[in-house]
């Protein structure tokens, strides 16, 4: 019955992108005798690095080996915490954060082309990207991108 609720956790700290990849890489005493820590749980790993650093005076080196992390890690992850608090400490979201294609610059040439010819489909559009700025993007991403600058410059909709 226990192993079911160590499974459930695992499935859930999986969705929220904190089970750690690597708990078989963490030594640390608390963690090896004590039931309330988990090594598969990435964000309580990271914080007792820090935590062991800060309130207990271990050394930075013997930390991250204890916790399965590097130095670099160690630093990164007590900025984080230090900047943002525990949430600081759970991975981002994996892909990109923005907008690489579609730039402003991009935006405001694709909107003063369909400003000055509001027939011009988003095929044309995607053409006169490729050739002004070198990059190739599918027309549906134009679209999407134009109706979004559209209804941002509209505003809210008021009822």
């Amino acid at each position: 019955m226990a192993r079911r609720a160590r499974d459930g956790k695992a499935q859930e700290l999986a969705a929220s992108r904190t089970l750690n990849p690597r708990p078989e890489a963490v030594v640390d005493e608390g963690f090896r005798s004590a039931e309330f820590f988990d090594a598969r749980d990435l964000v309580q790993v990271r914080y007792e690095m820090v935590r062991r650093v800060e309130a207990d005076g271990v050394s930075v080196s013997a930390a991250a080996g204890a916790f399965g992390f590097s130095r670099q890690s160690y630093y990164s992850a007590a900025r984080a915490l230090a900047d943002e608090g525990l949430a600081g400490l759970v991975p981002a979201k994996p892909g990109p954060r923005g907008a690489h294609k579609l730039t402003d610059e991009v935006l405001e040439h694709l909107a003063g082309l369909r400003q000055a010819d509001p027939g011009l489909g988003a095929a044309a559009l995607a053409a006169a990207v490729s050739e002004r700025f070198g990059v190739t993007v599918h027309r549906r991403s134009i679209e999407r991108a134009l109706a979004r600058r559209e209804a941002a410059t509209r505003g809210p909709k008021s009822g």
